[in-house]
């Protein structure tokens, strides 16, 4: 989109500001060493991330080199970068070779912060492909409208939208939230195979518990025929064995809890960039320990059935 898009913007009704940013597609050192890449305006940019926290002096020191770049902690840890790198790479979308310089690394304010991102300034990006591609000057990827009242989104969407109608190159404006959403979306192939996979493998779980939950109650047809001679009712009996068998399933969900959160650092750390932001949410860990009872009530239905309605004449059969 053209950069004289922004004045317009900022002259609807409702803004606050305006900023941009252009995605830059490079690679570094190795095609498969691939990390979101954007060029920006600091001056603009940088006020709507609060939640990118920098220490001064790097802030300072990115704004006064041209070539200079900001990179998040992962990406830093992901490929051993420090203050003072260098950092060149190959163009994409931007063919050719790029040098930069790391001169700021940036913390999440939260744990849900992308810190897997490289900004760089847009006017470094604009000058130099004034040398290589003057038709390719002065445009932008994206524009970044903080407004006022997050309730008038739609409205001021519409109103932008309406501006560059018919023009060569129409907008479409949408919340933050709906723009993340959308890439999300293009890994839903992904996402539906893990579920799937998930799904079987509690099946085989069920059946597993099931299958032990079987034995033991066939094993222990004696008992239950005895505690039924001694006045103890169905209820009781199914008590027994439901809360057995919710035993069971407790133990191996707990294991598996526990288990999740170092599982998950080592599958982001072997990720790299892959995944921005990979965390275990604490609606996650509800599903794991929701599935649990699940399967610890599912596999004591069956052997329950059958010890409450075991006749005593036919446990006692069993001894000796």
């Amino acid at each position: 989109m053209p950069l004289t898009y922004r004045d317009k913007i900022r002259a609807v009704d409702g803004v606050r500001s305006v900023s941009h940013a252009t995605w830059f597609g490079g690679t570094y050192q190795n095609p498969k060493n691939f990390f979101a890449q954007f060029a920006i305006d600091p001056a603009t940019y940088l006020p709507l991330y609060p939640e990118f926290l920098f220490k001064e002096d790097e802030r300072r020191a990115f704004l006064r080199d041209r070539k200079g770049a900001i990179i998040g902690r992962k990406l830093a840890n992901t490929y051993g970068l420090k203050v003072g790198d260098s950092l060149p790479l190959r163009g994409t979308a931007f063919p050719g070779n790029w040098e930069f310089t790391v001169r700021a690394i940036y913390d999440g304010a939260k744990a849900n912060t992308d810190t897997s991102q490289m900004l760089f300034h847009w006017q470094y990006l604009n000058e130099t492909m004034k040398t290589r591609a003057q038709g390719r000057t002065d445009q932008v990827g994206v524009f970044l409208v903080d407004i006022y009242d997050a309730h008038r989104a739609a409205e001021i969407s519409r109103a932008i939208d309406a501006l560059f109608v018919n023009s060569l190159a129409e907008t479409f404006t949408e919340t933050e939230k709906s723009f993340h959403l959308s890439f999300v979306a293009m890994a839903d192939a992904l996402i539906m195979a893990i579920r799937l996979v998930s799904f079987v493998v509690i099946v085989i779980i069920l059946a597993v518990v099931a299958n032990t939950m079987a034995m033991t109650a066939r094993e222990r047809l004696a008992e239950y025929a005895t505690l039924k001679t001694l006045g103890f009712g169905p209820g009781f009996v199914s008590a027994l064995v439901f809360g057995e068998s919710l035993v069971v399933a407790a133990a191996g969900g707990l294991a598996g809890v526990a288990l999740t959160f170092p599982v998950a650092r080592l599958f982001a750390a072997q990720t790299g960039t892959l995944f921005a932001i990979f965390e275990v949410s604490a609606g996650t860990v509800a599903i794991q320990v929701g599935c649990a009872v699940l399967v610890g009530l599912g596999a004591a239905f069956l052997p329950a059935r059958r010890a409450v309605n075991v006749r005593i004449v036919d446990g006692l059969r069993a001894i000796g």
